[in-house]
């Protein structure tokens, strides 16, 4: 079975973000006074093949683990995980 999973990877709150800094000054520059902060982070889509949905989550959590984030200065979430639709057969 396939499942879909979207995944997003942050500085943990306590890291200085100097790409989320520039983000805001930016956004305030442009008159978006409101901006109190920004923070960037990186949103990674997969797509796997697993037996069921809980396999697929402790794949995905052990992408994270080993790849996917650096663990002293990011944290992780599983923002969706879910089955991908089956192509339809040709007739």
């Amino acid at each position: 079975m396939t499942f879909r999973a979207e995944v997003v990877v942050q500085l943990k709150p306590v890291v200085n973000d100097p790409q989320g800094i520039v983000v805001r000054e930016s956004l305030l520059r442009l008159g978006f006074d409101g901006v109190r902060s920004a923070r960037v982070g990186k949103h990674i889509a997969l797509e796997i093949d697993a037996a069921d949905e809980a396999s697929a989550r402790e794949s995905v959590q052990r992408m994270c683990e080993q790849l996917l984030r650096n663990p002293v200065i990011e944290d992780y979430r599983v923002e969706s995980l879910s089955a991908a639709a089956e192509p339809a057969s040709a007739l």
